[in-house]
């Protein structure tokens, strides 16, 4: 049975609780993606002669923007370390007509999961690249002679005691002269001493490859397949560029770490993630719903929308698609919808695709005290964000308490008479709070202590409050 990663062993109970770190509120909406989280780890251990019978139940999240649906998708994968993407629904249209075809959402996944596991295999081979790329180093700054018998190069301390007792540098060979050399511009390039120093590197050059050819609709790989080949035509071509040695490090290393990686078990481990711990996002799902129940119309964009829908079930039923890198099915992928639904309703979807979407929860739209929590909870609060940006300029920044409600009650006030966009507003009314602060750091503020209040916070968006009208600009 596959051995499953420590990440992967969280209770649903667990899940919520990391999830709570960065999102605010939404309890039914995390109880609903932590129980689909941890019913992956249970069909794992599952009886091998039902485990391939058991399928993600798929879940709609139904809210305003703003509220949160996206960021919880994307922290659950984040969690869950899976391959995860993000596509809107209406950027895909049925077979026929422009745009893209919807099988390109696993194509895009498996390319991610492949950069993922590629990326993961690197760090485990960190050791043996950084002892490759000093080797490498060595080799531009003092290219190496044929090495004498019994020279140690892997541990050159062995070799020190030789060089200090009785050794006479001009009766020495051509090939020991050189290696005692490396060792000592090895001891200096360990120091640190010898980063600034300036060495050609052959580095590769992208040559003409640097179009994308799209294949006809329904056929994207050939598209691919055919940029593969012209971007290897000619071979792989070179430029010699003069870079520090702290540059061309960081060039050497990606080039090691790849060499060592095992590239056919990344791409075997990578399709396994997709099919296993996959997640695909698909938002604005109600954008392609609607117009379906008899509402005088008929043709027109219905058809395209309905057309979407079709094509999208074969992929969320389960199905295999190719890829580059070989057959991927879909049996198992976690597919998260979302939609506002203002217009249309979820059972607007084509019965069809309903019932592939079984777990629906409606989000809660966001209060004053949401957003208060939200500026004041979250690791990654806004407020803390612009705090640590502008500790970056030797500012100390930081909010009362009375200047963080009052911004998340303008929020609130902004959003209940124009335009609900949720969280969002936050963003943007933190913006026009401290936009005269933030330009004038560094010039006119070059540091110190800075506190924001209520007094300063009313006075920046004085006017917003005042006239209606302007918060229509607050976008």
């Amino acid at each position: 049975m596959k051995k499953l990663d420590s990440h992967h062993d969280l209770t649903p109970n667990q899940i919520v609780r990391e999830l709570d770190k960065f999102i605010i509120g939404q309890k039914k909406a995390k109880k609903a993606v932590a129980i689909a989280l941890r019913n992956r780890w249970r069909r794992m251990r599952a009886d091998e002669s039902i485990r391939d019978d058991i399928m993600p139940n798929n879940i709609i999240l139904i809210g305003p923007t703003g509220v949160g649906k996206t960021e919880i998708a994307r922290r659950l994968a984040k969690l869950a370390h899976a391959p995860f993407i993000k596509v809107e629904a209406t950027k895909y249209t049925e077979v026929g007509y422009v745009g893209r075809d919807v099988e390109s959402i696993i194509r895009d996944l498996t390319d991610l999961s492949i950069t993922m596991v590629k990326s993961e295999m690197q760090e485990r081979v960190q050791g043996k690249a950084a002892e490759n790329v000093e080797e490498r180093i060595l080799d531009l700054l003092i290219p190496p002679m044929k090495r004498p018998a019994g020279f140690n190069s892997t541990n050159p301390t062995l070799n020190q005691p030789q060089i200090e007792s009785g050794f006479e540098a001009n009766k020495a060979s051509d090939e020991e002269l050189n290696e005692r050399t490396r060792e000592k511009f090895r001891i200096k390039l360990q120091n640190g001493e010898l980063e600034d120093r300036a060495v050609e590197l052959d580095v590769k050059s992208g040559g003409m490859n640097t179009m994308q050819i799209f294949g006809p609709a329904g056929m994207e790989e050939l598209g691919m397949n055919l940029q593969d080949m012209l971007g290897n035509m000619g071979g792989k071509k070179t430029k010699k560029r003069s870079l520090k040695i702290k540059d061309a490090r960081k060039i050497l290393f990606a080039e090691e770490a790849e060499k060592l990686i095992d590239h056919d078990a990344a791409v075997q481990e990578a399709l396994e993630r997709v099919q296993t711990s996959g997640i695909v996002f698909i938002d604005e799902i109600d954008k392609v719903a609607g117009g379906t129940k008899g509402d005088g119309r008929s043709g027109g964009p219905d058809v395209s929308r309905q057309g979407v829908q079709r094509d999208l079930l074969p992929i969320v039923e389960g199905s295999t698609i190719s890829t580059k890198y070989g057959m991927v099915k879909t049996d198992h992928v976690l597919f998260i919808a979302s939609g506002a639904f203002h217009v249309a309703k979820p059972s607007d979807l084509i019965p069809e695709l309903q019932g592939r979407f079984p777990i629906r929860v409606e989000m809660d739209s966001l209060d004053e005290n949401d957003f208060y929590d939200i500026l004041t909870i979250p690791q990654n609060a806004l407020t803390k964000q612009y705090e640590a940006m502008l500790n970056s300029e030797g500012v100390d920044l930081s909010f009362t308490d009375e200047a963080i409600r009052e911004i998340a009650a303008i929020a609130a006030a902004v959003n209940a008479s124009v335009e609900n966009i949720g969280a969002r507003r936050l963003h943007t009314i933190l913006t026009s709070v401290l936009e005269e602060l933030l330009y004038m750091v560094p010039d006119e503020i070059p540091g110190g202590k800075l506190i924001i209040d209520k007094a300063y916070v009313n006075k920046q968006i004085s006017d917003i409050v005042k006239n209606p009208d302007l918060s229509h600009f607050i976008l």
